[in-house]
């Protein structure tokens, strides 16, 4: 009975032993495509502030693009201690499962002796085949021989579970010493993680430190940036504006083959109203309007990293990219207005069905009004501003509503 429960105990642990090793796998295969998207975000970091190194100049917009930097660094860390406490974790188990086979051997080994001592005490010292044929009886040597076959199965099957539980202590601690190493290894490459966190905090500490002391020009340039958003945002409106009162007229000329969408005041036809929902259907996976960049500036109303008591507004995303990057659509439409805004220089609009895209702060525009575009299609290149900072600004809407825009991009 013994023996049974040992053999049923050994059973359970194999399976709970794959089991969680099968679990620990999942999750440190996460954890290395976590690491690895952030890795390749930071490399793109690095390759957008080396271009701007140079000028040696400090920014609002450097200091954005070290915020968001310092915070990827952050999670790069944060994941790697996860990993770090995953292999702890493991490393711990694994002890504890060598620690019972090494238990259930001793015992199993044990139980073998056991029967071997048990057989030859039955057997008084004879051989096999004069334990069976001393017999007195024909039954009894029936019975013998229905032992002997027995006991030799059982002491077979104890030989193989004894072998196998051999075979999974070697294999565990095989493991067991590939997961220390592993260990070690995350280890190192954490500590060196933590020492670029820590030269990015430092670096951090000093712009907000050198901006602290430009107060004055930085409530000016505050001032300045808010007249000239608030241009931008009455263009775009009359711009959208233009639109509705275009597809109105049109509507009203084609009432037979014309739509008008519910919850929107801007009639559409068949072909504009697929192409709304083909837009709407992509939300979250519409590809950014450069290949490689990071937003140095989100959506909506937050607090002056450097100046206390001060809100900033942004109707849109600021994404920092390399000078002369190309600027792309972001879905299929037609360009609806090209314009030049001051502080945002070359502007363009395009139309998707009801919603609008809005690409700003381009030096060049390759594009002209009215023409059909695909997605990715290349409508101009980036300027680059007078701290060497290539930045477009970009904007989302739905009629005359807007949108944050980080909602329909794809995550990065």
């Amino acid at each position: 009975m013994k023996r049974l429960a040992c053999l049923f105990f050994f059973s359970c642990l194999v399976l709970l032993s794959t089991t969680a090793a099968a679990q620990t796998k999942k999750s440190r295969e996460q954890l290395e495509r976590d690491k690895i998207e952030i890795q390749t975000r930071l490399k793109e970091f690095d390759a957008i502030l080396k271009q701007t190194t140079a000028t040696k100049k400090t920014s609002l917009g450097q200091l954005n693009a070290i915020t968001s930097q310092f915070q990827s660094q952050n999670r790069l860390v944060n994941t790697l201690d996860r990993e770090v406490n995953l292999l702890s974790t493991n490393i711990v188990e694994i002890e504890n499962e060598i620690a019972s086979l090494e238990r259930q051997l001793i015992d199993l080994k044990a139980e073998y002796s056991r029967m071997i001592y048990n057989s030859s005490k039955l057997n008084r010292g004879l051989s096999i085949v004069s334990f069976v044929f001393s017999s007195s009886n024909f039954n009894q040597l029936y019975m013998r021989l229905k032992y002997l076959r027995q006991y030799t199965a059982s002491r077979k099957k104890q030989a193989e579970q004894i072998e196998k539980l051999t075979a999974e202590l070697a294999n565990q601690r095989s493991q067991l010493d590939e997961r220390k190493l592993d260990k070690e290894k995350v280890l190192v490459e954490e500590k060196t993680e933590k020492e670029k966190l820590e030269k990015i905090r430092k670096e951090k500490q000093g712009m907000v430190n050198t901006l602290t002391k430009k107060e004055k020009d930085i409530q000016k340039q505050i001032a300045a940036t808010k007249k000239q958003q608030e241009q931008l945002n009455r263009m775009i409106k009359a711009a959208i504006e233009a639109e509705i009162r275009a597809a109105e007229t049109a509507s009203k000329k084609e009432k037979s083959t014309s739509t008008k969408k519910a919850g929107t005041s801007m009639p559409m036809t068949p072909e504009a109203a697929a192409l709304s929902s083909s837009f709407a259907g992509n939300k979250g996976k519409l590809p950014w309007p450069v290949e490689t960049g990071i937003i140095s500036q989100g959506y909506g109303t937050y607090p002056h990293p450097t100046l206390k008591g001060i809100v900033e507004e942004n109707d849109g995303i600021d994404i920092r990219t390399q000078p002369n990057s190309n600027v792309r659509a972001v879905f299929d439409g037609v360009v609806s207005k090209i314009t030049s805004i001051p502080g945002y220089g070359n502007t363009l609009i395009v139309k998707h069905g009801e919603y609008f895209t809005l690409y700003s702060r381009l030096k060049s525009i390759s594009v002209t009004a009215g023409q059909t575009i695909k997605a990715k299609t290349v409508i101009g290149q980036v300027a680059t501003n007078s701290e060497g900072e290539a930045v477009v600004h970009f904007q989302t809407w739905k009629g005359l509503q807007i949108m944050d825009p980080t909602t329909w991009i794809s995550a990065k």
